[in-house]
């Protein structure tokens, strides 16, 4: 199993860099996630692209683009946190320097639009990345959300049960994998670039802010021509929030597309778009048992 090497870990006091590498961020909102880091114990540089605007972006591309190259550069810090998502991180994956990255390798925070960024950094330089919320939402995420940053500052296993959420087993069955995935528009729009998202052997996270059913099944559906659904190991489904249905209707979309695939899938993470968004690493080994509804992950820091 080719599993993603994982990064060192933060140590309280340490600098991190905040960016912002998709969508304008609100300059009032920007408080918060200072004041959160203020409560992890850690210092902080400010990117240019938090006061940066370029239309709807944070930032002309070469601007957020090379503030992320500073900050990956600074070997003063020591992790990377995205702080607002939306649309904009996927114009400039191609002109990453990934090399770099692996000869700094750093935590990289984030998710929604910098799934994106997820794919194209654990495929080109085959780091853990870590799917979590964003800072802006700091004075909106519970304190389950909060204490997930500890694992950031020690080597823990997570072990997500039904203490957390009620789980949906949608096909039985144990399975383990490099743990993937994240929102779903975003994993679709890799398909047919060089950042395509590879599922082979995989356990495949997925979830979606404001989407309809049908549009959910439209995604599934492209996932599942792209022939992406074939040798998956499992499958995770996260929260899948505003689709103008009830949890239901998604359950029988997600049953139609993995229910005969032969592997087990489950249902009901609070992993995405909600007040409980629980921050885990992407590309490392974790495991599933649908029957007795766990899912383990491996730390994502050393």
């Amino acid at each position: 199993m080719n599993v993603k090497n994982t990064v060192p870990r933060l140590q309280k006091g340490d600098v991190v860099g905040v960016v912002a590498l998709s969508s304008l961020v609100e300059p009032e909102k920007f408080g918060d996630a200072l004041a959160f880091l203020d409560e992890l114990g850690l210092r902080y540089i400010v990117g240019d692209t938090i006061h940066a605007k370029h239309d709807y972006l944070a930032g002309s591309d070469e601007i957020r683009l090379a503030d992320f190259h500073e900050m990956v550069k600074n070997p003063e810090v020591k992790a990377i946190f995205c702080v607002k998502g939306g649309y904009g991180a996927a114009r400039i994956a191609e002109k990453i320097d990934y090399t770099l990255l692996e000869e700094n390798p750093k935590i990289f925070w984030g998710f929604s639009d910098i799934t994106y960024l997820h794919c194209a950094i654990n495929e080109y330089a085959n780091l853990v990345t870590f799917h979590g919320p964003m800072l802006m939402a700091a004075n909106t995420m519970d304190e389950l959300s909060k204490k997930m940053f500890v694992q950031l500052f020690s080597p823990i296993e997570i072990q997500y049960t039904e203490s957390i959420s009620p789980l949906i087993t949608i096909a039985g069955g144990v399975a383990r994998g490099e743990l993937i995935g994240g929102n779903l528009y975003r994993l679709v729009s890799t398909l047919g670039t060089k950042f395509e998202i590879q599922t082979e052997g995989k356990i495949l996270l997925i979830e979606e802010l404001a989407e309809s059913i049908p549009n959910i099944d439209s995604m599934l559906q492209q996932l599942k021509q792209a022939r992406k659904l074939e040798q998956l190991a499992s499958v995770v489904i996260g929260s899948f929030t505003q689709t103008e249905s009830d949890d239901a209707a998604l359950h029988y979309l997600m049953k139609e597309y993995f229910g005969d695939l032969g592997i087990p899938v489950v249902a009901g993470f609070k992993i995405g778009h909600e007040s409980t968004n629980i921050g885990i690493p992407l590309g490392v080994d974790a495991y599933l048992d649908a029957e007795e509804k766990v899912l383990k992950i491996l730390p994502g820091v050393y």
